[in-house]
């Protein structure tokens, strides 16, 4: 049996901090979770907080090479615990997130934060450091605008429709045509959709996110997507993903079949193309399992536990 999740993905990953204009920065690290920051004319907008205090610290000291500007916003895409756990080191005077998110976080936040420490251990730097569950200070259902002073323009953060989970928000920066896209894209990295919505996404919520015509995208992970061009292709690739799934789990759910031979539809499907994107074979069986509940009648993602992550992971792969 293939390693566990990432359990066996334990070597450091090389961080590269882009200035996509000017203010507006953003950290990629080769596959793992990408985070951002805009400067307004006096303080600044975090977007995504890692898993860790420590981990978050490391990013701020990059990040303060270039900016001393105080953080007033932290803003959550969306409630897993690799993008919330490390909060407290932002010192922010606004935690935001959607209603959704915060709902998301008291329901299921514990169970969560236990779910992705096992599957990518990695990514907790000094776990001890984790104050407890994030919690967003300030929240809201479909749009709230941030006036960045000066001639920064204004920063539109916005819900498009359930995807990747039902809270997602992205950070649009309409002067600078620049979007912060979370989890909803991803450009060069395989998806993640154990608490998506796989239908809605592939549609009206990925239209959506097109409608905004971005010329500079980041998303949840991989690299940034430069040019008009490059944002298309991101979203198209991630339209795709979610498309493929769609077909061949269905086309396995209404043949009778099982949930491993559905697994191994899709994986044998995506996998010429995917394969060697980062961590293509860490979410497969976790995404795989959520789209044959929905698929299945089931309107809400089930809870991941430490312990359901194992035992979907043996049944798909054994």
């Amino acid at each position: 049996m293939k390693p566990f999740a990432s359990s066996a993905d334990l070597a450091a990953k090389e961080q590269t901090l882009e200035i996509l204009a000017d203010g507006v920065y953003a950290l990629t690290a080769e596959g793992d979770p990408n985070v951002g920051a805009i400067e307004g004319e006096d303080f600044l907008v975090c977007f995504e907080a890692l898993a860790t205090p420590v981990a978050a610290r490391e990013w701020l000291d990059k990040l303060r090479e270039h900016t001393d500007k105080p953080v007033r916003y932290l803003l959550l895409s969306h409630y897993h615990a690799v993008r919330t756990l490390g909060a407290s080191a932002f010192d922010a005077d606004v935690i935001l997130a959607h209603d959704r998110t915060r709902d998301l976080i008291e329901e299921r936040g514990l169970e969560d934060w236990e779910s992705e420490y096992g599957r990518m251990p990695r990514l907790f730097k000094e776990p001890d450091s984790i104050p407890g569950l994030t919690r967003p200070t300030l929240t809201f259902s479909d749009a709230v605008s941030i006036e960045l002073g000066g001639d920064r323009g204004t920063l539109e953060i916005r819900h498009l429709g359930r995807g990747h989970t039902e809270g997602d928000v992205v950070a649009w920066l309409p002067k600078q045509k620049i979007l912060f896209a979370g989890d909803l894209v991803e450009s060069q990295a395989a998806l993640y959709t154990g608490d998506a919505f796989h239908r809605e996404w592939a549609t009206g919520t990925l239209d959506a996110v097109a409608a905004l015509g971005a010329e500079t995208l980041v998303g949840g992970r991989g690299a940034v997507a430069r040019g008009a061009d490059a944002v298309s292709a991101a979203i198209a690739q991630t339209r795709h993903f979610l498309a493929v799934m769609i077909d061949e789990v269905g086309r396995v759910q209404q043949t009778g079949g099982t949930l491993k031979q559905a697994f191994d539809a899709v994986h044998t499907k995506l996998e010429p193309r995917y394969g060697a994107w980062p961590i293509f074979e860490h979410c497969l069986p976790f995404d795989v399992s959520r789209l044959w509940d929905e698929l299945a009648g089931v309107e809400r993602p089930r809870v991941w536990t430490a312990e359901r992550d194992r035992e979907v992971w043996a049944e798909v792969q054994a």
